[in-house]
């Protein structure tokens, strides 16, 4: 996929959005623009999920609990070549909707969600790019939330990345698995010294990496 001129929106989460670098230009995103000239939109908000939360705050500034990823659709360029979805983390960190199976098509559930979004995506763009990317590892991936203790089977990030990739791939939909490829894993001290200091989010030199592997990802595409 030529990069230059093409026009990518980006559908995700705090990492999205930019929590952690220091300056705008430095989120993974900018920086593939400034390498590529490719024009990217950025609708990423921090705290949200994939599915809808089933218990959200009664505050409606609390738009982490009302704006899973499939209510920011139509808000995203109709026009745009190329659509990259990057969340998981925070269903498993702190989502209390189901995880499900894959034959759930709800937004009530994980699996469902991811049913639902590919198909909102398939209908706002179709023949056009559809791109996800799995979360990155973090260090408590292995413990789960308190939402999720409720007698339910206690899930791990990785479940959630499997899950992306199982309904991606019944969809046909090219996977960036950067929980296998990123070279992010920050129980490494010094990785997460150097690319994630705070176990969860990557800091400047972990966004470069990130776009590091998305542009030869989208390229080969």
């Amino acid at each position: 996929m030529e990069l230059n001129g093409k026009k990518l929106v980006f559908l995700g989460d705090s990492i999205t959005e930019g929590y952690s670098p220091s300056r705008p230009e430095e989120v993974y995103w900018n920086v593939l623009a400034e390498r590529t000239g490719a024009i990217c939109r950025n609708f990423g908000i921090s705290t949200t999920r994939i599915a809808r939360q089933q218990h959200p705050s009664a505050d409606p500034a609390a738009t982490w609990d009302h704006q899973h990823f499939s209510t920011r659709i139509e808000q995203m360029d109709p026009d745009a070549d190329a659509v990259i979805v990057f969340g998981g983390t925070n269903d498993f960190g702190h989502g209390d909707a189901p995880f499900g199976s894959f034959d759930d098509r709800t937004e009530d559930t994980f699996y469902g969600a991811l049913h639902s979004l590919c198909l909102k995506l398939f209908e706002r763009y179709p023949g056009k790019e559809i791109v996800f990317l799995t979360p990155l590892h973090r260090t408590t991936e292995d413990i789960p939330c308190d939402a999720q203790k409720d007698g339910r089977v206690p899930r791990r990030l990785v479940d959630y990345r499997n899950a992306i990739i199982e309904v991606a791939e019944y969809y046909g939909l090219p996977v960036l698995d950067l929980y296998a490829v990123s070279g992010i894993q920050p129980r490494v001290p010094i990785i997460r010294e150097t690319l994630m200091p705070d176990g969860l989010h990557p800091n400047t030199a972990g966004h470069a990496r990130i776009a590091d592997r998305l542009e030869g990802f989208l390229r080969a595409l």
